[in-house]
């Protein structure tokens, strides 16, 4: 008798589906779309298992935690982002915990990181911007993008790929569709500004990853509709 799939298992399908129905309607590729699964309070053993589903981009808010589970998870080939706001003094850390920062949203932090990357290594780079107007969220103001990307791209050690946000809270997800949209803009207005491409945009989690998809998102942050509602961590 075949064994029923695991859980996990079958949420990434499920959430593979919801990915190409987006793109179908948007006259996209689902291969266009890469699926970073956000790990927080989520243990070694459920990442793997994740990875035996088929993901290889995985997500981290914190760089504690991500040092904690590392060991445990060492032996698969997957790539590992740190999505959560990363504090200058775990710089250092940071770098050689993480295969991409998609958080940096400050020139202070985007030098203290290019100093910190050993010779001969480029770290990947996003640069969060903050879009919420509340302005709880951590991120760099859209009035200034344009003087952290043009900061960035002196830095030998950094290699600017894109912009992520984390929109405004909103039960109607409609609402948060303007949001997408102005990230997409402020992407494509500051690769002009630059003249440097910028292929990646971060955006869309589990509620709302459809509309982000539609918007143009190159990457979509999950973690719910992966592993399920997990504790909160503060």
């Amino acid at each position: 008798m075949l064994q029923a799939p695991h859980p996990v298992a079958e949420n990434v399908l499920r959430l593979r589906g919801r990915i190409e129905s987006a793109a179908g309607r948007a006259g996209r590729r689902a291969d266009e779309i890469t699926i970073v699964g956000v790990t927080k309070a989520v243990p070694a053993e459920r990442i793997r298992e994740a990875f035996d589903a088929g993901l290889r981009h995985f997500g981290e808010n914190r760089v504690q935690e991500w040092e904690s589970k590392k060991a445990s998870l060492d032996d698969i080939l997957a790539t590992w982002h740190l999505v959560g706001h990363l504090q200058r003094n775990k710089a250092a850390v940071a770098v050689n915990l993480f295969h991409s920062v998609d958080s940096l949203d400050s020139l202070p932090l985007a030098e203290k990181l290019d100093r910190a990357v050993g010779e001969g290594r480029r770290l990947p780079v996003l640069i969060e911007v903050r879009l919420d107007p509340s302005g709880t969220k951590s991120g760099c103001d859209p009035a200034e993008l344009a003087r952290l990307g043009e900061g960035v791209l002196l830095m030998p050690h950094l290699e600017l790929r894109g912009l992520m946000t984390v929109p405004p809270n909103s039960a109607n997800i409609e609402e948060i569709r303007p949001a997408f949209r102005h990230l997409r803009e402020l992407r494509d207005e500051l690769s002009r500004t630059l003249d440097w491409p910028l292929a990646e945009l971060s955006m869309g989690m589990s509620g709302d990853l459809e509309i982000a998809i539609e918007e143009g998102a190159t990457q979509v942050r999950v973690g719910t509709a992966i592993f399920g509602t997990r504790p909160s961590v503060r």
